[in-house]
C-alpha cells in the first residue's frame, strides 16, 4: 500500500512540476528559472509540511509517503538541477552555473527554514 501512496503522490507531483514549465515559468534568459524556482517552492512546502508533521504526528506516516516522497519528490527535480549545471558549465558558462548551485541550494535551505519555524511558530499560536 505505501507504494502506491508513493506512486499516485509522485503522479500528481510531475504533473504539477510539467505544469509549472509550461504555464507558470517561462524560460526568457540562460539561467534555469523553472528548476530554480519549482526546487525553491519544493523547499518551502517541506518545510511547513514538516513543521505541521511535528505538531500532528498522524502526518509521519501514510501521509508523508503520499506528501513528502510522492508529491514534493515528484515536483522537485534535483536530476533537472544536474543537467541544467552540466548544460551550463559544457557551454562555458562558469558564472552562471555556479550561480545557479549556489543559490539553489542557499536559498532553498533557507525557504525550508522559513517554512518550518513560519509555520511552526503560526500552530503555536492558535
Amino acid at each position: 500500500m505505501n507504494w502506491l501512496l508513493v506512486a499516485l503522490g509522485g503522479a500528481v507531483g510531475a504533473s504539477l512540476r510539467y505544469g509549472a514549465g509550461v504555464f507558470l515559468f517561462k524560460q526568457t534568459s540562460g539561467f534555469p528559472w523553472t528548476t530554480w524556482w519549482v526546487n525553491i517552492i519544493g523547499c518551502l512546502m517541506a518545510g511547513i509540511f514538516f513543521a505541521y508533521s511535528q505538531t500532528f504526528p498522524v502526518l509521519q506516516n501514510e501521509a508523508r509517503l503520499f506528501l513528502m516522497v510522492g508529491i514534493l519528490g515528484g515536483f522537485t527535480t534535483f536530476s533537472s538541477f544536474g543537467l541544467e549545471t552540466f548544460q551550463l558549465l559544457k557551454h562555458g558558462q562558469i558564472a552562471l552555473a555556479s550561480g545557479y548551485v549556489i543559490s539553489s541550494v542557499i536559498t532553498g535551505v533557507l525557504v525550508l527554514a522559513l517554512g518550518f519555524y513560519l509555520f511552526q511558530w503560526l500552530l503555536h499560536t492558535r
